[in-house]
């Protein structure tokens, strides 16, 4: 799901628009009990007018072209291996069996949660760690009618969101310990949510291909994303819980607003500055929504969250939300002497 800020992001590129062609939006949505009841519920159109544009729905195949259909033949290599990196921008890597190594003035570590980069050059930050939950993720084709939304129950959640092609993406995400037995995911995804409102069994049950994970997030912030010529980006730098929805269009943000002031002097400084506050802060929310929502278990802690959500007015709890996408990148016609206008963060 992109959102607003991803999509503004995505615009500053000059890829907004073949992004909103291949995505679903304008959709309803909401947050229900399990049994279908509807605790909370945003109408369509409702993003678009608090925020000035809606969210997007698209498969992530789709965006991933669309991202490389923009860069010049021969740029993106795959299958290469890191083996070393300095902060100086000296870099060691195999491809193809062949030590390749090389010196660049700027490295980018957007090598995901488990990345390398950050591990060289950051040996001493803590690593990823599990959140106890784990989580099943399937795309199938659907013609009923849908909403893009959440339900919840003691300990477990069911999201699904429309895409543009007669197809929906759908995850379930459940307390667990890691690690836990492997086998039948449609079984095991389909037992641990039936029972629960339509269409989710029937979704479930039409996917061919369901992945499971259990899901991981950097707890513990890390003190500065750069190192010399280095800067980490993305998961790399934040992994967050999915729980916002905010993992993806975060790390676009890094992108636009490293792309803005990367050539300036102490431009990874600004990077630095510009994008570490506010990414920690909207782990950290993504993080306790987590806890306050699909991770209670407690039955009166999750009456009384129930209880919370229903009384509180629809546009009240989707600027609550909505916030963490309330952000306007910088422009990408920045040079290293034009001063008028710098990067800020909202």
């Amino acid at each position: 799901m992109l959102q607003a800020n991803g999509l503004r992001c995505l615009d500053a590129l000059g890829l907004g628009e073949p992004v909103r062609r291949r995505g679903h939006d304008d959709v309803s949505g909401g947050t229900r009990r399990a049994d279908g009841r509807w605790l909370a519920r945003i109408g369509a159109g409702e993003l678009e007018r608090t925020l000035g544009t809606s969210a997007i729905g698209v498969h992530r195949a789709a965006l991933h072209e669309i991202l490389l259909s923009a860069l010049p033949d021969g740029v993106v290599v795959t299958g290469a291996e890191i083996d070393t990196v300095t902060a100086d921008g000296e870099v060691g890597y195999r491809h193809q069996g062949k030590p390749i190594e090389t010196r660049a003035d700027l490295v980018v570590g957007a090598d995901g949660i488990h990345s390398a980069v950050r591990g060289l050059l950051w040996p001493r930050a803590a690593g990823p760690v599990h959140i106890g939950v784990t989580a099943w993720r399937g795309v199938t084709t659907w013609h009923g009618e849908l909403v893009a939304a959440i339900s919840w129950d003691r300990g477990a959640e069911f999201g699904m969101v429309p895409l543009a092609d007669g197809r929906v993406y759908w995850y379930g995400a459940a307390n667990a310990a890691p690690g836990g037995p492997r086998g039948d995911e449609r079984a095991r995804v389909g037992s641990r949510f039936d029972g629960w409102h339509d269409p989710i069994p029937a979704l479930i049950a039409a996917t061919d291909t369901i992945l499971r994970d259990d899901l991981a997030c950097l707890d513990e912030p890390l003190p500065t994303y750069i190192q010399g010529r280095v800067a980490l980006l993305g998961d790399a730098a934040h992994a967050m819980t999915p729980n916002l929805g905010q993992g993806a269009n975060q790390a676009l943000e890094d992108a636009v607003v490293l792309a803005a002031v990367a050539a300036e002097p102490d431009g990874l400084v600004t990077y630095d500055k510009l994008r570490r506050p506010r990414s920690q802060q909207v782990a950290r929310a993504s993080r306790a929504i987590g806890r306050l929502g699909m991770q209670l278990e407690n039955p009166i802690a999750v009456a009384l969250r129930n209880a919370a959500l229903r009384v509180t007015p629809p546009r009240l709890a989707l600027r609550s939300m909505a916030r963490y996408a309330d952000w306007r990148p910088p422009s990408l016609a920045l040079t290293p002497t034009d001063t008028r206008e710098r990067p800020t963060e909202r």
